[in-house]
């Protein structure tokens, strides 16, 4: 039987801020020692309350626009649960139902052919602290945590199942890197791991509409890896199922040294995270005036004819609240409605 690749990308950056997304502690991190740009906030100590990045909020929406997505009149944060080392709080705060802008896209060539991947949405979450893996002379292993990078701002840029090919992901991510760069957003490093990339990846009969388990691969520090990583999974999954073997939902880890990726655990699941607003950060209502602004002060495409990076950035708004979401947030949405626009989260933090 033939398959086709599908791949969808989930791709992590750094946004290039003096300060971390929710604390004044320094961005500054990469030759520092370690755990000494933390603060009681990015530690996640009792008691203490985030505030919010507004410098990144617009370097989010500046992306987004360049995606040409669709901005959310309304957003908010949410607590993402799940128990792991590098997780300083015990959970991470992102953004879930009602992320900052949904439905972009991003035109790519390959071979002459030109396509475009959809972007699902583009969403505004914190690093985590970062593992240093160690073993000891008697040959015991342990692990060190760095506090670092925890609370770096992250941009989530999720791409939909459009992609075909190892070749079409890594073009997605060259563009991709390309227009972070443009815009002047994010240090764009994937061997820092300021610019990470996951990917899901399925195969599927020829002519049929249904796809195999989704399995996540993990660990892909260049764009040399990805290729491979993308690669081999996709023959792997493919050799699996001619031999009568069946795919099951994981994530897996791309061991550059081997070439071969490696079952890690198995994929979660959005319940599984016990998402919920997160009650120490008001929700975002985003001025259409200061968003326009935004776009009027960012870079055109440096692409002459009108097929460049982006073709405008002229603004879209939706305000979509779904009516789970609304359930969920009614006395948040009662102290959002007592203060002006502008005050609603966006200047109340560090505007760097």
């Amino acid at each position: 039987m033939t398959y086709e690749t599908v791949i969808g990308l989930e791709v992590h950056a750094h946004l290039l801020t003096k300060s971390k997304m929710f604390c004044g502690c320094s961005t500054d991190y990469a030759n520092a020692p370690p755990n000494t740009h933390v603060c009681p906030i990015c530690l996640g100590m009792p008691g203490v309350l985030p505030v919010i990045n507004w410098k990144a909020m617009e370097y989010a929406v500046m992306t987004a626009l360049a995606l040409n997505c669709t901005i959310s009149e309304f957003t908010k944060f949410d607590r993402k649960n799940y128990p792991y080392p590098d997780l300083m709080k015990g959970y991470q705060i992102s953004q879930y139902d009602t992320p900052l802008s949904r439905n972009g896209w991003l035109e790519i060539e390959v071979d002459g052919k030109r396509g475009r991947i959809n972007i699902t949405r583009v969403h505004l979450e914190e690093d985590v602290a970062k593992l240093i893996h160690r073993t000891d002379p008697s040959g015991e292993s342990y692990s060190l945590v760095d506090v670092n990078r925890s609370g770096i701002p992250l941009l989530e840029i999720v791409s939909e199942p459009d992609i075909r090919s190892p070749e079409e992901a890594r073009q997605y991510l060259m563009k991709l890197r390309s227009i972070l760069q443009y815009l002047g957003v994010s240090t764009r490093n994937m061997e820092e791991g300021s610019f990470r990339c996951d990917a899901n990846v399925s195969i599927r009969g020829e002519d049929s509409p249904r796809y195999s388990a989704k399995i996540e691969v993990k660990n892909m520090n260049s764009f040399k890896a990805v290729y491979r990583a993308l690669e081999y999974e996709a023959e792997r999954q493919r050799k699996l199922l001619e031999e009568g073997g069946q795919l099951v939902q994981e994530t897996r880890n791309w061991v550059e040294e081997k070439g071969v990726t490696v079952a890690q655990r198995s994929k979660e699941y959005a319940h599984d995270y016990r998402y919920f607003p997160e009650p120490d950060l008001p929700p975002l209502v985003l001025s259409p005036a200061w968003v326009e602004e935004l776009s009027s002060a960012s870079p055109s495409s440096p692409m002459p004819g009108g097929s460049g990076l982006w073709p405008n950035m002229a603004c879209r708004f939706t305000m979509s609240i779904s009516s789970s979401a609304l359930k969920r947030l009614p006395l948040t949405l009662k102290a959002a409605s007592r203060f002006p626009l502008q005050a609603i989260g966006l200047r109340k933090g560090p505007r760097r």
